[in-house]
């Protein structure tokens, strides 16, 4: 049996219209959206709340935390909202309540004059660089958790975690899917290709967010029970699962966000299908980063780039048989036929309206 879950990043404009991040917000802003938002206790304990109390909702701050000299924090440095659904059996179930959390936020946020627009890389800050600066707590911290060691790509940088686990898998099994998808991850992140801005301009490609992320930060993420169940590779490929809900799951974390969230839909049965594939014989422990990088610039006008992609799409498709998940896969057939991504979309739209905000006011029309 498949279980599904989605975690997705939302950024936001402020009500004098500039672009809501960490170099002008603070915590509170974000923070007063978050306590007009409802809680339901049913929720736990298949949602890990952390240390830090952050995480007490289906919505929370994303963002770097601060520390004293010890492990008490007093401050979070904010990038947006992160939305995460309950575990679902199904497909559909995961991506409605994404869309019903959605709109309950977007709702909220306009009574304090936020509303979410749609990027995956911050276009105005191309850095992070905590102030005041870290520590001697905070360091060594940093330093014992070798992926927060890039903290300042991930705040940054939005996107989704695509949460896919499936019963009775040994963790063997479970990372090679992991080792799969990290191989497949080139093709299968243009369909979701959302951040042509670089530093307050246009950038010369697709997806500023695959060049720069990918080889420092995971494909996927493989979760297991046991210390000795890790395998040692840098970004990492697996992880302690913080608690049970998470053991046996993984994250595909390459994508870029969507504002169309059938496309994350589509995504999920995509990943469904390769799970069940037993075809695709590629793996890898680490990202390809060169090969993401050129997915990043062309996406499926790069022709290796396009017939892996077409290629992944049909051992999906033929692997889901008559699984009624199947027809999840349409939106991908359509942007693979028509090699578009949304990024062309938002290129268009800045130079029509001459702006980054004017261009990304106008996605999240849903």
């Amino acid at each position: 049996m498949f279980l599904f879950g989605i975690e997705h990043e939302v950024a936001f404009l402020n009500k004098e219209g500039k672009f809501a991040d960490f170099s002008h917000t603070k915590f509170a802003d974000f923070n007063q959206i978050i306590e007009k938002l409802p809680i339901y206790a049913s929720d736990y304990p298949q949602l890990r709340v952390g240390d830090a109390g952050i995480k007490k909702k289906r919505w929370y701050i994303e963002g770097f935390e601060r520390f004293a000299d010890c492990d008490r924090v007093i401050d979070c440095h904010s990038k947006g909202i992160e939305i995460r659904t309950t575990i679902h059996p199904d497909i559909h179930g995961a991506v409605t309540e994404l869309s019903e959390s959605f709109h309950l936020l977007r709702e909220v946020a306009a009574n304090f004059s936020f509303s979410p627009v749609l990027v995956s890389f911050n276009p105005y800050n191309p850095i992070f660089v905590p102030q005041p600066p870290l520590n001697d707590y905070e360091i060594k911290q940093l330093e014992a958790e070798p992926d927060e060691q890039t903290a300042n790509i991930h705040m940054v940088t939005y996107g989704p975690d695509l949460n896919i686990s499936l019963a009775d898998l040994s963790s063997e099994e479970l990372i090679d899917i992991g080792r799969k998808l990290t191989y497949y991850s080139p093709y299968i992140v243009p369909f979701t290709y959302s951040s042509p801005f670089y530093n307050g301009a246009l950038w010369d490609g697709l997806s500023v967010r695959t060049f720069i992320r990918t080889g420092k930060r995971p494909a996927a993420l493989v979760f297991v029970e046991k210390q000795e169940q890790l395998i040692n590779s840098k970004p990492s490929l697996t992880k302690i699962a913080r608690i049970p809900a998470e053991i046996g799951r993984i994250e595909f974390k390459s994508c870029d966000s969507c504002d169309d969230f059938s496309i994350y839909a589509a995504l999920l049965a995509l990943l469904k299908g390769l799970v069940l594939d037993k075809t695709l014989l590629g793996r890898a422990t680490v990202p390809d980063a060169a090969l993401h990088q050129m997915s990043a610039k062309k996406g499926f006008g790069n022709e290796d780039i396009f017939s892996n992609a077409t290629k992944v799409l049909q051992a999906a498709e033929i692997a889901l048989g008559d699984d009624p998940d199947i027809h999840f896969l349409t939106p991908l057939k359509k942007l693979l036929a028509n090699r578009k991504t949304k990024s062309h979309e938002l290129i268009e739209k800045f130079h029509r309206l001459g702006s980054i905000e004017e261009a990304i006011r106008e996605t999240y029309q849903i």
